[in-house]
C-alpha cells in the first residue's frame, strides 16, 4: 500500500525540519518494531525516498514472538527492496528496569548498525500520543522541565552514554542523529495508514505492570487532550534549553581546576535549579576524568539530598564523588576508598 499523497507531503516536510533528505548513498535507517507505528513510518519513508530507506528490528528475545515479529518485518522489507537487519544483544536485559535496559541496549544496537551502512539519521515512530504518556508518566515521578520536556524531535547518539549495553564497539564511536518526525502525528494517523499493512499489536502495550499502560488507559478515557498535553511537553522542552544555555554559560564562569578531576564551584545567588545542573555536570566529570565506576550515575539522576547537604555547608558523596561546600563554594572530589574491613 502507498499512503496518500497528502500524508506523505506532510511526512516529507517533518522530516526535512530534523534531517536532510536522505539519498541512496546517505538512507535513512527506520527502527522497526513491527508495530502499526513503525510499519506505518516505514511505509511512509519508502514511499517518500524509494531506494533511500534501511531498516532494522531489535529482537531483544523477551517474549517467545519476537523472533517471528522479527521475521514478518523483514519478508515485507524484502518483498518491498528494502534493505533490513535483525539485530539481537549479546544478551536479553535482566534484573530492574527491564524496559529501561532494552531500550538503552535498543539505541547501543541501532547506533552500530546505522553508522555500519553510512544512515544519515536514524528514525523512530513515536507519536504525539506517546509524547502525551510520557509527559504524564513522568509528572507522575515529580520531574523537572527536563523530563517533562519528553521525547525529544531530535537528539545525537552519544556512545559515552550506552558504553556498557549493547555490543562492542571496536574502539569506534557512533555519531549519528535520532529524529522523531511523526511526534505531531496521532496515533489513528498512523493506524490508518498501516490498516492496508501487515502488522503485529505489541502485547506488551497492555501489560499492567507497565505505568505507560496506565497513562495510556487515562488517555483513553478522554478527558485529557494528547494534543495539549504534547504542546505542554514542547514548552518544557524550551525552558530546558533555556536554562542549558544558561548553565553552560555559568560553568565557563564560575567553574575552577575541573581540567585536573577535581571542581569548585561558586554557586552564590544562583537559584536551586542552576546549582542542580551544575552539580550534575561537576559529578559527572569528576567521574570521567577520573575514571571513577563506583555507584550508578547519570544526567537524570536525584541529587536532592546532595544539594540539601550543600545548601546547609555540609558534605555529601554520591556516585564515587565527594561533595563539600564553604562560602558559596562547592568542591567536587573522588571520595576516598571505603576501608575495608
Amino acid at each position: 500500500m502507498t499512503p496518500p499523497p497528502d500524508a506523505l507531503a506532510r511526512f516529507t516536510r517533518d522530516l526535512a525540519a530534523l534531517t536532510p533528505a536522505p539519498t541512496p548513498d546517505r538512507p535513512l535507517a527506520i527502527a522497526v518494531s513491527g508495530g502499526p507505528d513503525s510499519m506505518a513510518l516505514l511505509a511512509l519513508a519508502a514511499a517518500a525516498f524509494p531506494n533511500s530507506v534501511i531498516a532494522a528490528t531489535v529482537d531483544h528475545r523477551l517474549r517467545a514472538a519476537s523472533a517471528d515479529e522479527a521475521a514478518m518485518v523483514a519478508d515485507w522489507c524484502r518483498a518491498h527492496a528494502i534493505a533490513h537487519a535483525t539485530l539481537t544483544p549479546d544478551s536479553p536485559p535482566a534484573g530492574a528496569s527491564i524496559q529501561a535496559r532494552a531500550r538503552h541496549a535498543r539505541y547501543a544496537l541501532l547506533a552500530d548498525w546505522a553508522s555500519a551502512a553510512r544512515a544519515g539519521a536514524i528514525a523512530t515512530a513515536h507519536h504525539a500520543d506517546d509524547q502525551a504518556e510520557t509527559f504524564l508518566m513522568r509528572a507522575a515521578r515529580g520531574s523537572g522541565p527536563a523530563g517533562l520536556a519528553g521525547i525529544r524531535p531530535r537528539w545525537d547518539f552519544d556512545s559515552e552514554r550506552w558504553h556498557d549495553v549493547g555490543r562492542g564497539r571496536g574502539g569506534q564511536t557512533p555519531h549519528i542523529p535520532i529524529v522523531r518526525p511523526l511526534l505531531a502525528w496521532r496515533r489513528d494517523d498512523l493506524r490508518t495508514i498501516a490498516t492496508r499493512l501487515l502488522f503485529i499489536d505489541d502485547p506488551s502495550n497492555t501489560d499492567p505492570r507497565h505505568d505507560r499502560t496506565h497513562a495510556r488507559a487515562l488517555l483513553a478515557a478522554g478527558h485529557l487532550d494528547p494534543l495539549a498535553l504534547a504542546a505542554a511537553a514542547a514548552h518544557c522542552r524550551e525552558v530546558d534549553a533555556a536554562l542549558t544555555e544558561t548553565a553552560d554559560w555559568l560553568w565557563r564562569a564560575r567553574s575552577r581546576d575541573a581540567d585536573v578531576g577535581e571542581c569548585r564551584l561558586d554557586t552564590t545567588d544562583l537559584p536551586r535549579e542552576l546549582r542542580r545542573r551544575l552539580a550534575r555536570r561537576a559529578i559527572g566529570d569528576v567521574r570521567g576524568i577520573g575514571s571513577i565506576a563506583e555507584g550508578q550515575w547519570s544526567d537524570a539522576a536525584n541529587i536532592e539530598s546532595l544539594l540539601d547537604a550543600l545548601d546547609s555547608g555540609g558534605t555529601a558523596t554520591q556516585a564515587g564523588v565527594l561533595a563539600s561546600a564553604a562560602r558559596g563554594i562547592w568542591h567536587f572530589r573522588p571520595a576516598p576508598p571505603r576501608r575495608s574491613r
